[in-house]
């Protein structure tokens, strides 16, 4: 049990950190660099990781890791029903569009993204995951779960990621009735200081929260008068994919 644990935990950081080395990943894990070492080559002969072709001591997952993701989450789905909301919302806002999914209670998986053309502009990795409180796109979809879902989040702890985290559950509380009356929920550098996004849930079949869209920019760009302007846009675009969906 202790080996597959382990092997579990060198997949999960190679999606993360990809591509990545062996002694990274030691550091990362706490684990010996000869251990890691045997678990991805065991990963690699079942076929969940790779060696790149540019360096082969850095690691990638394949396709079918990727395979296996999506069929999990539904990306496929929800990526065709978010393509062109995105690309709309992109060329109305002219930032980056965030287009994520839910992993359970745990996180939020970033799934797809369409840049803009801006010089200054955020990037996140797809792939990439964060908790539900620090993100526009988490507190999006935490306001339109069951009550008794928010308490199991607030119950694990609210981790501090920068100094305009949201870790009081109360004002997190408040903060999701908020985002019920609005649509939308606004992040000012919780995540990443210098980055600010307005972002709103997308409802599945049975009005579930399965996704959220955000727009994403850099703090220089941020200007409160334009959040009303911004989260419209958002909610619609959230209301386009829910819509699509759901046909």
């Amino acid at each position: 049990m202790q080996s597959v644990l382990r092997s579990l935990r060198v997949l999960e950081a190679v999606s993360e950190h990809q591509p990545v080395g062996v002694a990274a990943l030691s550091r990362l894990l706490d684990l010996p660099t000869s251990t890691v070492q045997r678990i991805l080559v065991t990963l690699a002969e079942a076929g969940w990781v790779r060696p790149t072709e540019e360096e082969l001591n850095r690691w990638t997952l394949t396709a079918r890791a990727l395979i296996v993701g999506r069929r999990a989450i539904g990306e496929v789905g929800v990526r065709e029903a978010a393509a062109e909301p995105m690309t709309a919302l992109r060329d109305a806002t002219q930032e980056t569009i965030h287009l994520s999914v839910l992993d359970g209670l745990e996180r939020i998986v970033l799934i797809d993204r369409v840049d803009c053309d801006q010089a200054v502009r955020t990037y996140n990795r797809l792939g990439s995951t964060g908790p539900l409180h620090i993100t526009a796109i988490g507190r999006s979809l935490l306001a339109a779960m069951p009550g008794a879902d928010v308490e199991r989040v607030i119950a694990r702890g609210l981790r501090q990621v920068t100094e305009n985290t949201i870790t009081d559950p109360e004002r997190l509380r408040s903060n999701l009735q908020e985002i019920r009356e609005l649509g939308y929920a606004v992040n000012i550098g919780e995540n990443r200081a210098n980055v600010c996004a307005v972002g709103a849930a997308v409802l599945g079949p049975g009005r579930k929260p399965v996704a959220g869209i955000a727009i994403s920019m850099p703090d220089i760009r941020f200007d409160h008068r334009r959040v009303p302007d911004w989260g419209a846009l958002v909610t619609r675009a959230a209301a386009e994919i829910g819509a699509n969906l759901t046909r």
